[in-house]
């Protein structure tokens, strides 16, 4: 049930090559309203990453003070000013990510990496799509009673073949309460553990009575 980074991907990717100029990559990041490119080899396989960063140190090196800002930079950062193609000016250590991979592993090196998009690629490093934070956050568009389903008909109903009528399911604004009486704690952590797993849950808040401590079997609450 977790989401996956293919459910949420923008495919295909407008994509340049190694040998694209520096002028085109300027008028295509302007044309599609984007921030970054990933340059592919004549395979598909993503080589790297240029972005509006990449372009900027060319523009910043240009005129009387070039002198002295090129001083304070990498060699790296001085080579990418004078680079005049997407292979010069790109950046060559791409993060990707599969098309498997849960969304929230996505979001977490977004986060530490502070970026602000994913290559998403295939076994063989070809491009298959590209996540970006806005993908990432659209899991959380789904509404309360679209998740409230999944909890007592996907997940309890099918998955753990329990009565939900055992349970008392409340969501509100992403934020799931399960409250009732499962038979274990083992049964109830892992009703736990896969609510928090629904694509569009905020937060889960574990009101279960614990059978071990108030014994009885749990009635109908509903």
């Amino acid at each position: 049930m977790k989401a996956t980074v293919k459910d949420v991907m923008t495919a295909p990717v407008v994509t340049v090559t190694r040998g694209t100029t520096y002028k085109d990559v300027a008028a295509m990041l302007r044309q599609h309203r984007v921030s970054a490119f990933p340059v592919v080899d004549s395979g598909g396989t993503v080589i790297g990453v240029v972005s509006e960063a990449d372009l900027l140190a060319k523009e910043a090196l240009s005129g009387e003070q070039a002198g002295l800002i090129a001083g304070l930079l990498h060699r790296e950062e001085r080579d990418k000013a004078a680079g005049l193609t997407a292979g010069d000016l790109m950046s060559r250590t791409v993060v990707t990510v599969g098309p498997d991979d849960p969304v929230d592993h996505a979001a977490r090196l977004m986060y530490t990496l502070r970026v602000k998009r994913l290559p998403v690629v295939g076994s063989g490093g070809e491009l298959l799509g590209i996540v970006s934070r806005t993908d990432v956050l659209a899991v959380f568009d789904r509404t309360d009673d679209d998740i409230r389903a999944d909890v007592i008909d996907t997940m309890m109903r099918h998955e753990f073949l329990l009565d939900p009528r055992q349970f008392t399911v409340t969501v509100e604004d992403g934020v799931v309460t399960l409250e009732g009486r499962p038979e274990t704690v083992a049964l109830g952590h892992a009703l736990i553990r896969k609510t928090e797993d629904i694509p569009g849950v905020v937060a889960v808040r574990d009101r279960f009575v614990d059978p071990d401590t108030y014994p009885g079997g749990a009635g109908p609450v509903f």
